[in-house]
């Protein structure tokens, strides 16, 4: 289906549209008062009228505080001035030089800023255009800040050892933001992607005004009084400096600090700040970067997963196959195979001990058998049978006494006379001396 004109093909316009549409060979008025209905301005011409007269007006000096700059281009920068007295803001951009000196100032800061205003075309959008910037002082908000930030941290309220881990596997998650708000959708929406399994209970709060801090620390003490809450998130979009004004309030900040469940917050941008981030136990940059840091991701915990159950399988395979190759060892071992030549060394064992035992026993029969035929000849050198042999006689009394003197005996004495061979008994006929 085609379109032509703002129309759809082949539809014919409405009859009390048909006027609307300029025909491009009928010359459009000069002034506005001359537009009619059937002959009205484009919206490009009632923009260039706006802008032709916006450039007519004077340059002026303009005095308000810096409540948001974006200034990570070096060639540009965009500010949101406000009024210190009223709730007005106005966007002030700049360009090259004025970009190069806005760089020096941040969030709180009150200047002075010169220019003009100009308007954007495309959008019929009016703004600021600055040619020069000049400090005249630090916002009351920031240096009240300051000086409870001060107060708060020489308290230990932001102290390391205050802060705890987050849970790597929350079950539950504790969320506290605006009703219907972006931060809400982006938390939501990016932690489920992540790990779908997880529970949400929310507590929704004013985020900016006078009623945001004590709704936000009756959320976050109710949230820290939940058992089932593993981890809660304080989350809010981005701002201006005034609107997250309420997260840097004293009591927000106690009870963030006094908070036992683990508490992330995620409040305005990454260039955005609040006192809630310092008491904290993790700052995210973005209510998507809470997301990240609450969950794991599923896939990367499923890929972890997916790879320790390979190395596993790698570790348990390769214990497997040296098991296997220990046990062929084994089994070709010649002592499985032959089983008899586990008993060879034994045996020559034995036969060695049999013969060093045989050799032993034989040296001791021949040393015993030498000893006792040297005790032989000495008892036979020693006896009285040898005497006998060689020719005497051993006479003995009738009490069996050797007599060796002849005055032992007397005539008429009975003797006993021991020859080499038998004996005799006689009597004394003489005795001679």
């Amino acid at each position: 289906m085609a379109w032509n004109n703002g129309y759809v093909a082949g539809a014919a316009p409405r009859a009390d549209m048909q006027a609307a549409v300029p025909d491009a060979a009928r010359p459009l008025p000069q002034y506005a008062r001359d537009t009619t209905p059937e002959n009205p301005w484009p919206v490009h011409v009632l923009s260039q009228h706006f802008h032709d007269a916006v450039e007519r007006w004077p340059a002026t000096w303009i005095e308000g505080q810096i409540t948001e700059i974006n200034a990570r281009r070096a060639t540009s920068v965009y500010i949101t001035l406000r009024d210190s007295t009223q709730d007005v803001s106005i966007s002030v951009s700049g360009f090259g030089a004025f970009a190069q000196m806005a760089r020096a100032f941040k969030q709180g800061d009150r200047v002075v800023v010169h220019g003009r205003a100009d308007l954007w075309v495309k959008a019929t959008r009016l703004s600021f255009r600055g040619d020069d910037i000049r400090r005249i002082g630090t916002g009351d908000l920031k240096e009240q800040i300051d000086q409870l930030r001060m107060k708060l941290k020489g308290e230990g309220l932001f102290d390391e050892s205050n802060k705890v881990p987050l849970p790597e596997f929350p079950r539950t998650i504790g969320l506290v933001c605006g009703p219907g708000a972006r931060a809400e959708g982006d938390v939501i929406t990016n932690v489920r992607l992540r790990w779908p399994t997880v529970r949400f209970k929310l507590q929704y709060t004013h985020v900016q005004g006078p009623q945001c801090p004590p709704e936000v620390i009756a959320a976050i003490q109710a949230l820290d009084a939940d058992p089932e809450v593993d981890v809660i998130i304080v989350a809010r979009g981005g701002g201006a400096f005034e609107d997250l004004i309420g997260f840097s309030d004293e009591g927000v900040v106690r009870a963030t600090a006094a908070c036992v469940t683990p508490i992330i917050s995620a409040i305005g941008h990454e260039d955005d700040w609040t006192l809630i981030d310092l008491a904290a136990d993790v700052r995210a940059s973005t209510p998507t970067d809470a997301a990240k840091r609450v969950v794991p991701d599923v896939h990367e915990q499923q890929q972890l997963i997916a790879n320790a159950i390979g190395a596993m399988r790698m570790r348990i395979g390769a214990m497997v196959d040296n098991e296997m190759r220990l046990i062929e060892g084994y089994a070709n071992r010649p002592s499985l195979t032959q089983p008899q030549t586990m008993l060879e060394r034994y045996e020559r064992e034995i036969t060695d001990a049999t013969q060093t035992m045989r050799i032993g026993l034989t040296r001791v029969i021949d040393e015993e058998q030498l000893r006792v035929e040297k005790l032989k000849a000495t008892l036979t050198a020693l006896s009285p049978q040898s005497t006998l042999d060689r020719g005497y006689a051993v006479v003995q009394g009738v009490d069996g006494h050797v007599i060796d003197d002849a005055s032992d005996i007397a005539v008429g004495d009975e003797l006993t006379i021991t020859l080499r061979a038998g004996g005799v008994v006689a009597q004394a006929q003489s005795v001679t001396q």
